[in-house]
C-alpha cells in the first residue's frame, strides 16, 4: 500500500491540473467571450488575459510539481473567489452544485499547499 501511496500526489495534482489546463486553453479560443463573461460579474474585462495565463500556469505547476505549494494556495483563493462571484445563487441548486465544485477543488489546493507536491515532482519537498 505504501508503493501506491507515493503515487496518489501525483494523481491528485494531474487531476487538479488538467481541469485548469483544458479550462485555459478553452478560453484561449474567445478570449473575449470570456472578457464579457468577466464583466458581467463586475470584474474588469482586462483581466481576462491574466486569468487565462493563470489558469494555464496553475495547471502546469499541478502536472509538474512545480512550485505546488505557491500555486495550490493561490489556486485555492482562485476558486473560492471564482465561486463566489459566479456561482454563489442560494436560489439555484446548479449554481449552488457548481460553487460547492470550486470549494471542492480548493481543498483539494489546500491539501497540496500542507502536505506538498510529494515524491514524483519537480519541487523536492
Amino acid at each position: 500500500m505504501d508503493k501506491l501511496s507515493a503515487y496518489a500526489p501525483l494523481v491528485g495534482r494531474i487531476f487538479l491540473g488538467a481541469l485548469f489546463l483544458i479550462a485555459g486553453f478553452g478560453k484561449l479560443s474567445d478570449v473575449a467571450g470570456f472578457a464579457g463573461y468577466m464583466a458581467s460579474a463586475g470584474v474588469p474585462a482586462f483581466l481576462a488575459w491574466p486569468a487565462v495565463i493563470f489558469e494555464l500556469a496553475l495547471g502546469a505547476s499541478m502536472v509538474l510539481g512545480f512550485q505546488a505549494r505557491i500555486m495550490a494556495l493561490l489556486g485555492a483563493g482562485f476558486c473560492l473567489l471564482a465561486g463566489i462571484l459566479y456561482h454563489f445563487n442560494p436560489a439555484d441548486q446548479m449554481q449552488m452544485t457548481m460553487f460547492l465544485k470550486n470549494v471542492a477543488i480548493a481543498g483539494g489546493f489546500l491539501m497540496v499547499f500542507a502536505h506538498g507536491a510529494g515524491p514524483l515532482a519537480l519541487d523536492k519537498r
